[in-house]
């Protein structure tokens, strides 16, 4: 049997890496082994931030409920807007509260009367 030689898969794998550096600066764009190294860690930090996006949008989205909120009843508070809304037994997530306390504050304050009812019962 003949042998194979590895260097039709071994440009492959090489070129596959060096066009996920396309943009990185210096030899980290086209010097295979660091180029590597650039990517690794790129893909690191990739995996990590997927998780942190979620929670930068979910605090985003609370301090909007509570700019909204404040806006309506200065003396209510997040998180006893929150506790109102489960009394209430109104389930609508975070997003959505916040996608009305931007954009339509005339829904957010009926809400927000609702769940101040149900604090005050």
């Amino acid at each position: 049997m003949s042998r194979v030689k590895g260097g039709t898969t071994t440009h492959a794998r090489h070129k596959k890496v060096i066009k996920a550096a396309k943009g990185y600066y210096g030899r980290r764009k086209n010097t295979y082994k660091v180029a590597r190294q650039a990517v690794d860690k790129a893909n690191q930090y990739a995996t990590r931030d997927r998780k942190n996006r979620k929670r930068n949008f979910r605090a985003l989205w609370i301090q909007r409920i509570n700019a909204g909120v404040r806006a309506h009843d200065e003396a209510m508070t997040y998180s006893r807007f929150i506790n109102g809304l489960a009394l209430a037994g109104i389930e609508v997530d975070r997003k959505v509260l916040a996608d009305l306390a931007v954009n339509e504050p005339e829904a957010f304050a009926a809400i927000v009367d609702q769940a101040k009812g149900a604090l005050a019962a």
